[in-house]
């Protein structure tokens, strides 16, 4: 599965930006799908994760309440509504698909399947 994150883009404070993860290669109904982010000298850390069938979500306590994954297995993407950004929220965002589904995600290299990133930067 090849993946690439899209729709990144400079948004002020208290702003929206929708995010979407297209893969290619297969189809993603198998698999369960994640948004990583990496902020400027910090770690890569999990963002959403959404299984195969759209019945689990799970989001980190730092997005909960203003992100919303969702998926459409027909046309084979994933996208991020984020909503309320803060500057705190600046980073290249990723996506990720992995055939289990690990509510938190797992470390960056031991997802299954990585795509390219695409910049979110937040402004005050």
């Amino acid at each position: 599965v090849q993946l690439q994150a899209s729709g990144g883009g400079l948004v002020q404070a208290g702003g929206s930006l929708g995010l979407s993860c297209a893969a290619s290669g297969r189809t993603i109904s198998t698999y369960a799908m994640y948004w990583f982010r990496q902020a400027p000298g910090k770690e890569r850390e999990f963002v959403a994760s959404i299984s195969e069938r759209a019945h689990r979500k799970y989001y980190s306590d730092s997005v909960k309440g203003r992100f919303t994954i969702s998926r459409d297995n027909a046309k084979n993407t994933v996208t991020l509504q984020m909503n309320s950004l803060k500057p705190e929220d600046t980073a290249v965002y990723y996506c990720a698909a992995d055939p289990l589904y690990y509510p938190v995600g797992r470390a960056w290299r031991d997802m299954n399947y990585r795509g390219k990133g695409t910049q979110v930067t937040v402004s005050s």
